[in-house]
């Protein structure tokens, strides 16, 4: 079964490679945002830090969530998925490498933040910080993933993009990925602490700064990530029983 996944891994990744209109928004469009909106503001090394890892976060955001919610949506017209649900395949081969190929587009875009970054602010990461810095952005990718899947099998292809970005943009900013929570509005300060961006940059300042995850934020990830999946799995039931 790995081998299998693997197999269709390398053609995800083929198949994602192609399409130039996935690839610029989704893999260049945060590092390029951080350079024109961020990084000439980072001054010291600790505003540098904390900002540059929220963008790494909204890099991971933007290519889970766009991949599973609009790409998805849109390969389920493709006549081609229906016919490789009659190949004889083990129900989670199609799954794991659609799972693997977001994240490794995720982690590319991630450190092309952290890439311009290095070299347009005072930004400064330990290597002993890094792993566990990865493991939270990929461990705050999985709600938010999985809330792309809802999207995907709850709207049609035509109304996924516009949708996607009415919850994209306002949870990037209010979640404070964009800028510090203490810079922002009195109204979106109250609002953020509710949002599952806000606990993801949480735990992504913290593994930054070698503090403890906060066990709130783990918490609240985790109650997402069930909601979200129990959503999802009912839409793709329904659409496809």
């Amino acid at each position: 079964m790995i081998r299998l996944v693997f197999v269709h891994l390398k053609y995800e990744l083929l198949a994602l490679l192609r399409m130039p209109g996935f690839l610029i928004p989704s893999f260049v469009f945060p590092g390029m945002f951080f350079l024109m909106f961020a990084a000439p503001y980072l001054k010291t090394p600790e505003t540098a830090l904390k900002t540059t890892t929220s963008f790494m976060a909204f890099a991971f955001f933007t290519v889970v969530f766009f991949q599973y919610g609009v790409g998805l949506s849109q390969e389920r017209e493709n006549p081609w998925v229906p016919y490789l649900r009659t190949l004889p395949l083990p129900a989670g081969v199609r799954p794991a490498a659609y799972l693997l190929a977001g994240l490794l587009f995720a982690l590319a875009a991630a450190l092309l933040v952290a890439a311009v970054a290095g070299l347009a602010t005072p930004f400064h990461l330990p290597a002993g910080r890094w792993p566990t810095l990865l493991a939270a952005l990929v461990l705050g990718a999985v709600p938010h993933g999985l809330m792309g899947l809802s999207l995907a099998y709850l709207t049609r292809p035509r109304a996924a993009l516009a949708l996607a970005n009415l919850i994209f943009l306002p949870l990037s900013y209010l979640g404070g990925l964009w800028m510090p929570p203490e810079l922002l509005p009195g109204w979106a300060r109250a609002i953020s602490p509710w949002l599952p961006t806000r606990h993801w940059a949480e735990l992504v300042w913290a593994a930054s700064e070698a503090l403890p995850w906060p066990a709130a934020s783990l918490l609240a990830l985790l109650g997402y990530a069930v909601f979200f999946a129990l959503i999802a799995t009912w839409a793709w039931r329904r659409g496809t029983g």
